[in-house]
């Protein structure tokens, strides 16, 4: 029974820092613009993800976009600066976002 206790905790904490930056996306109104899988205003995260992928300077490249905005990378229309979002919850969001597929 404590076996079983364990693996439940465990998974349970596997699983908490992606629900954790979902979470802090809709809490800072990130999914106001992007979707996980579909393209809004913004591209989607997996898009992102797929776009960054094995880039080795993509959590500063992205972090400083989320706070400061940018322009050009995804089309037309602007991602406006997210001043709001400090530093460690722009490279927590980055980094979840890159983990999606």
């Amino acid at each position: 029974m404590k076996s079983l206790a364990l693996a439940w905790a465990l998974m349970a904490l596997a699983t908490a820092p992606a629900l954790a930056s979902q979470d802090l996306a809709q809490k800072k109104n990130c999914l106001s613009c992007h979707a996980i899988d579909v393209k809004r205003v913004g591209p989607a995260y997996k898009d992102v993800a797929a776009k960054y992928a094995g880039a080795k300077d993509a959590v500063a490249v992205l972090s400083a976009k989320v706070i400061k905005g940018g322009s050009g990378a995804w089309g037309v229309v602007p991602m406006p600066a997210n001043p709001q979002v400090s530093e460690a919850e722009a490279k927590a969001l980055v980094q979840w976002i890159l983990t999606l597929k």
